[in-house]
């Protein structure tokens, strides 16, 4: 049975009112993009702006005609809802150098420092990044080339060509991650690329013509060739790094022999809770439904929560 659990993970959440209703009100839009109250999150290759103080960080927020955003090259507003009662536009930032912005705003990747940020705003940040990632690679048009124009409040990219007037709708890439566990241990991997000591889940994105359960076991079996079965939803996170919709899973392995022949992983081994605990591996960011899964599994056998072991360790995001 699924394990009860009490808040959306990071990033996702009844963070925002994405007001689809106002997409296709023209004369809204307009009023809105002129309305000194309503707020712009600029994006800017991929990066997110943000301002730190001794409180921590949040997310920096210009408003049309802002001096924080003169001069700056922007394009493509995309209407986001509204966010505290105020309406919320993202705007794609263009240069090949990063603008200077004002009051204290820098630019971060937002994979990064989303644990950082209160949920919601690290949420509508994310929001705004993949609709911006989206637009950006959907520029032209994919039955005759020619330019796209963005319609619908930056929701809808159409083609240019009134022969063709082909329309993109924004897409996700589905991914599975999973826990799979003996009961007593659970199954984590590193990839070859990540810093010493860094282990997570086993994900994978899923196929045409493919079930969400079929995938889990099929990338459980090629990365690791362990078998599972009672395969059981967990939950879901937005994580637009670039576009992926996770999906997460437990599982109970049927079979538990490791054998990375495929080699995507470097390694993959089973760990108790007792050496999760002494920090013997890194785990995931703690923003990461990777993490939950683990969380979850942990706190379930545990007497003392995963968060509060002293020993545990984190994955680090490197110091800029």
């Amino acid at each position: 049975m699924a394990l009860p659990r009490s808040h959306p993970n990071v990033l996702a959440g009844p963070y925002l009112e994405r007001a689809a209703h106002w997409r296709k009100d023209e004369e809204r839009l307009r009023a809105a993009l002129a309305d000194p109250a309503t707020l712009f999150v600029p994006v800017w290759h991929a990066r997110s702006a943000v301002v730190t103080s001794s409180d921590g960080r949040a997310s920096a927020y210009f408003a049309m005609g802002a001096q924080a955003l003169a001069g700056v090259d922007t394009s493509g507003y995309i209407l986001l809802g509204e966010f505290h009662q105020r309406v919320v536009f993202a705007v794609a930032v263009a240069g090949e150098t990063p603008p200077s912005l004002e009051s204290g705003a820098e630019l971060h990747d937002l994979r990064l420092i989303a644990g950082e940020l209160s949920e919601d705003e690290a949420g509508l940040l994310a929001y705004a990044r993949a609709m911006v990632h989206w637009r950006e690679h959907n520029r032209y048009c994919g039955r005759c080339s020619l330019p796209m124009v963005a319609v619908q409040g930056g929701h809808v990219m159409q083609c240019s060509n009134p022969t063709c007037a082909h329309q993109q709708f924004p897409r996700l890439d589905p991914a599975v991650i999973v826990l799979v566990t003996d009961g007593e241990r659970a199954l984590l991997g590193r990839q070859p690329a990540w810093p010493p000591g860094r282990y997570s889940t086993v994900a994978g994105f899923v196929e045409p013509g493919e079930s969400l359960e079929d995938a889990v076991a099929r990338e459980v079996r090629e990365e690791t060739g362990v078998v599972v079965d009672e395969v059981i939803y967990h939950s879901s996170q937005p994580w637009p790094f670039p576009s992926s919709l996770m999906l997460g899973f437990t599982a109970r392995a049927s079979r538990t022999d490791i054998d990375l022949s495929d080699q995507e992983l470097e390694d993959a081994r089973w760990f108790t809770r007792a050496q999760l605990a002494a920090g013997e591996i890194a785990l995931p960011t703690t923003h990461s439904i990777s993490f939950r899964l683990v969380e979850d599994w942990y706190d379930s056998g545990a007497t003392t929560p995963l968060r509060a072991e002293p020993g545990v360790r984190m994955w680090q995001a490197p110091k800029r």
